[in-house]
């Protein structure tokens, strides 16, 4: 075990400096186990540090950060009763992750924006790529292992009653070293994009354009209230869409395009129809390239799909409160699941994303005006991202929290695993 480490440290985007005492990197999981159980012992709170892609404090603590980086283990394969099953350390990340499926001829369902994310920290906060019958990177999870505040190891297959909460979990049971992922054979996706379209035939349309392919992405930076900046169809060979009038009366773009109008092109993932495999074009960003922007703010807001076709107009009515502070918007689309936390819990739905620039104050103000202009829709905010509005975090009845704190208070019962934003 590397000795324990006393600096201070930052998030992905440099927004956050964490609070905790010391990071400590086990070399075993039966290193963690000891370090997990001495903590508790010592009255130190304890939380799972992994690719520090938050922008909220959901990952802080006061206490004692742990990275399972350094736990030895591996990607392998499992027979599973649907097929093979990929057993996942925590700590990989999806872009070391599925070149491993790839070569082994299986694949995810779906991938997030970007592949620089940790498998174990992505699923705890409900992370998701886009897709009307594809759920967040969550759902693929069929068992998940922890390491509880006692030491203990313990393994929740997704026939238990607790597996429910267990999955999207925001850290807050234990330290997770090992998740059981659902595989499918190998497929190959083509990404094209549509630069500049109508704003009104994209708003008119917008259920139609979101399920034009098998993940769609609506991007605009709200500079023109008549333009959308751009839409992504990224479609699988084995699963050809039809797409929305819209897209269909015009020719993609022939050139390479990045979310963010305006940005070098060069970290984004192949466009122009070219096909390739599933982990190359289902993220926005390539794997070798710092993505998105780098220096930003994120949130993020799940809504009902219903709403779908009033956001458009809806972003476009306070675009002068918004649009000085914004990167860029973008709209997906997300099928429910029944995760006892997961922002999709119960209800598809589209999410409006945005990309702020890195100025809280520029952006605090803009965010407020947002969340108040999508309140009639009773939106959810992603827990990992920025919120002005804290309750949206939880709003009422969106979440089976009794049945989460019961099975923290059985986990976990000197609250070890949790932090401020969790007692909030």
């Amino acid at each position: 075990m590397s000795t324990p480490d006393h600096s201070r440290r930052t998030n992905w985007a440099g927004n956050l400096t964490y609070g905790a005492r010391e990071l400590v990197r086990p070399g075993s999981v039966a290193e963690l186990r000891e370090v997990v159980a001495t903590a508790a012992a010592a009255g130190h709170r304890v939380r799972a540090l992994g690719s520090r892609h938050s922008f909220s404090r959901v990952a802080d603590t006061d206490g004692v950060h742990v990275s399972t980086r350094d736990l030895g283990l591996s990607v392998e394969l499992e027979d599973g009763p649907e097929g093979p099953v990929a057993v996942v350390p925590g700590a990989m990340t999806y872009a070391e992750v599925a070149p491993v499926l790839q070569a082994r001829g299986r694949a995810l369902h779906n991938l997030g924006s970007l592949p620089h994310i940790s498998v174990a920290g992505a699923c705890a906060t409900g992370t998701h790529g886009s897709g009307d019958h594809l759920g967040s990177l969550a759902t693929a999870v069929v068992a998940i292992e922890i390491v509880t505040a006692s030491g203990d190891l313990v393994r929740i297959d997704s026939g238990h009653p607790d597996f429910g909460g267990a999955v999207v979990s925001l850290g807050a049971l234990g330290v997770v070293t090992r998740l059981w992922l659902r595989t499918e054979p190998t497929y190959e996706v083509r990404q094209r994009v549509w630069a500049d379209l109508p704003a009104d035939e994209v708003a008119e349309q917008l259920p139609e354009v979101l399920a034009s392919g098998t993940g769609v992405s609506v991007f605009t930076n709200l500079a023109d209230p008549d333009r959308v900046s751009s839409v992504w169809v990224k479609e699988r060979l084995d699963r050809p869409g039809a797409l929305a009038p819209c897209l269909a009366s015009r020719a993609s773009a022939d050139r390479e395009l990045h979310p963010v109008p305006g940005v070098d092109p060069a970290a984004a993932s192949p466009q122009q129809g070219v096909p390739g495999p599933w982990h190359e074009r289902l993220p926005h960003f390539r794997a070798s390239h710092l993505p998105s922007v780098g220096e930003e703010l994120q949130s993020e807001l799940f809504l009902p799909r219903a709403a779908a076709p009033d956001l458009v107009p809806t972003m476009i009515g306070i675009r002068d409160a918004v649009a000085p502070a914004l990167l860029v918007h973008e709209i997906r689309s997300v099928a429910a699941d029944d995760l006892w936390l997961s922002p999709v819990r119960g209800r598809d739905s589209v999410v409006a994303h945005f990309t702020w620039r890195p100025d809280p104050a520029l952006v605090m103000p803009a965010l407020r005006a947002v969340e108040d202009a999508l309140a009639p829709w009773a939106p959810r905010a992603h827990w990992g991202k920025i919120t002005a509005t804290p309750a949206l975090r939880a709003p009422e009845g969106a979440y089976d929290l009794a049945a989460f704190r019961e099975l923290g208070s059985r986990l976990d019962p000197d609250g070890v695993f949790r932090n401020d934003l969790l007692e909030a």
